[in-house]
């Protein structure tokens, strides 16, 4: 069985190297991405099962990555979820609902509770 991918998009290094190794040990093949638009350009070759996005990041927020994602026909369909310091209020988890966000993980995270989250999208 081919391994499942999994994008991870963040602009903090330390994120992206233990979230990166957590799930590499859990056997999955990860693509890290420091920013936004390096992330929509790997996507134009990539396919992950799972994009793990980061909300608050600089020049173009999680939210501007995932409704660039949802508009392109070639990526409209891939699972996403948020791996965010942000707390949404009602409005905004509809506005998550909208986007088709799959979860919302916040940092700091549990590692094991990520881990679980995450094979839980990817049932």
């Amino acid at each position: 069985m081919a391994k499942k991918k999994i994008m991870l998009i963040d602009d903090e290094q330390n994120i992206l190297e233990l979230v990166s190794e957590l799930l590499s040990n859990e056997g999955y093949d990860v693509i890290t991405t420091g920013s936004g638009r390096e992330a929509l350009e790997k996507l134009k070759t990539a396919k992950p099962d799972l994009i793990l996005l980061d909300m608050m990041m600089p020049n173009m927020s999680g939210r501007q990555v995932c409704e660039a994602i949802r508009k392109n026909s070639k990526t409209k369909n891939l699972r996403i979820a948020f791996l965010t310091v942000a707390k949404f209020s009602e409005a905004g988890k509809e506005k998550l609902n909208e986007l088709k966000v799959l979860d919302y993980i916040t940092k700091p995270f549990d590692n094991q509770d990520l881990v679980e989250r995450v094979k839980k999208i990817l049932k």
